[in-house]
């Protein structure tokens, strides 16, 4: 597939900076993390650049430290990536037709909450012809920094606080939800204040299901209160 080179520098050259630093940061949290747990430097890294998914990662981490069996370690990792399909249903369609091609399957590991939220916000100011070579630039440049900085985070363990390098690992949410909030659907920014309030008022009776009841019935309430808002106007401009 052919790709504008000049177009997928420009995805590499905006993806260095806030994004890649946010990311970089957050995959020094998880190395660290991985040392403070007596993981071997290796398998740390390699699931930077094998699963390059944090949450995923973490879990995998959390899981093998509690001896769990490699069953339930796989389908709790799985449960953890179900969001990249979402994901994908919202971005890919937003390549041309005539784009669409096997190079997909391998763009989708490259694919992370950080491009895929900058591609969602800008994506409007893009050409649709330029959008597949920018994401690309994009997520390759992401995807590139956070092996080494796994690795380092491994490493610097033991000369920063604990808390200081494993706090780290909340600074990629963060640029997430501060990203996000620029998106222009209102659906969206109800679904970010409505998880905000739902979030930790779930957390105090059920801790273990908390992010998943304030991602559904934040988001079901977010869009089900648009759609009405969206009738209504409807209704009084027919």
């Amino acid at each position: 597939m052919h790709l504008d080179k000049q177009v997928l520098l420009k995805g590499a050259k905006d993806a260095f900076g806030a994004p890649a630093a946010v990311l970089f940061a957050g995959m020094v949290g998880f190395g660290a993390m991985g040392q403070a747990n007596n993981l071997d430097i290796w398998l740390t890294s390699a699931t930077s650049f094998f699963m390059f998914a944090l949450p995923g990662q973490v879990v995998l981490i959390e899981m093998i430290v509690l001896g769990s069996s490699g069953v339930a370690i796989a389908f709790a990792v799985t449960l953890t990536a179900t969001r990249f399909f979402t994901m994908c249903l919202t971005l890919f369609p937003q390549f041309p037709e005539k784009q669409r091609s096997s190079f997909y399957y391998v763009l989708v590991h490259f694919m992370a909450m950080t491009s895929w939220a900058v591609a969602m916000r800008d994506f409007p100011k893009i050409d649709p012809e330029k959008r597949l070579a920018y994401f690309t630039g994009f997520a390759l440049v992401c995807w590139g920094v956070s092996t080494p900085a796994t690795a380092l985070g491994y490493l610097i363990a033991g000369q920063v606080p604990t808390y200081l390098s494993l706090g780290m690992v909340f600074i990629n949410p963060l640029f997430f939800l501060l990203t996000f909030t620029e998106v222009r659907p209102r659906a969206n920014r109800i679904a970010i204040l409505l998880g905000a309030v739902i979030g930790p008022v779930s957390y105090l009776w059920y801790p273990d299901y908390s992010l998943l009841i304030a991602g559904l019935v934040g988001g079901t309430i977010a869009y089900s209160f648009d759609r009405y808002l969206r009738g209504k106007k409807l209704a009084r401009n027919i």
